[in-house]
């Protein structure tokens, strides 16, 4: 890593790269967004080399926000590293302390148990992510439909964009409850079907 940060470093210096130099942490959102995009898809493709490639490319933006906040006395690359060690550890207490679990979704339970108490600095759910799954992230905050009343939408569904939204949110909100995700087995059909 320390390579990769040095190499920033030098990119960054007066004597680097104009279009590096001008970057700051907002102008790079969109290159965060694509890129881990392109790293899903390389995961999807099973190819290990496309993934270790796509991969390289998320750490890479890693290195550079560490490297923009390091020029202003913000933070370094060492704090990032310490804040996922210690999130880490201290959400995972069956691994490293006394919780005993002896299930998944326990693990489950107590994560959200412990993430409940830590300081919320940010938006619960993400403007970033992906249609699908913001919707299943706001589906979990209420009730599902049940699918009765799923069944009752699509008989009287007319072609109305506000009623197709409606309905297309009740449809993640039900999946989700019935622990199915969406976003996934869509990305899942979609690459079927486009061979």
């Amino acid at each position: 890593m320390q390579e990769l940060l040095n190499i920033m470093r030098t990119l960054r210096a007066p004597e680097g790269c104009p279009w590096d130099r001008e970057q700051s942490h907002e102008s790079l959102r969109p290159y965060m967004l694509e890129e881990a995009a392109e790293a899903v898809e390389a995961i999807e493709s099973g190819d290990p080399a496309w993934m270790a490639d796509e991969l390289g490319d998320v750490l890479l933006q890693v290195a550079f926000h560490a490297v923009i906040a390091e020029e202003a006395g913000r933070f370094r690359y060492e704090d990032i590293e310490g804040s996922i060690v210690n999130k880490l550890i201290r959400r995972h207490p069956h691994v490293f302390g006394e919780t005993q679990v002896a299930t998944a979704d326990e693990v489950v339970t107590n994560w959200q148990a412990i993430k409940a108490q830590e300081p919320q600095r940010k938006k619960s759910i993400p403007n970033g992510l992906p249609t699908i799954m913001r919707a299943a992230a706001f589906a979990k905050q209420q009730p599902a439909p049940t699918l009765e009343e799923l069944q009752q939408q699509t008989q009287t569904l007319e072609p109305n964009a506000t009623q197709m939204a409606r309905l297309l949110f009740n449809l993640i909100s039900y999946a989700q409850s019935n622990k199915i995700d969406l976003e996934m087995e869509l990305r899942d059909y979609l690459s079927g079907t486009s061979t």
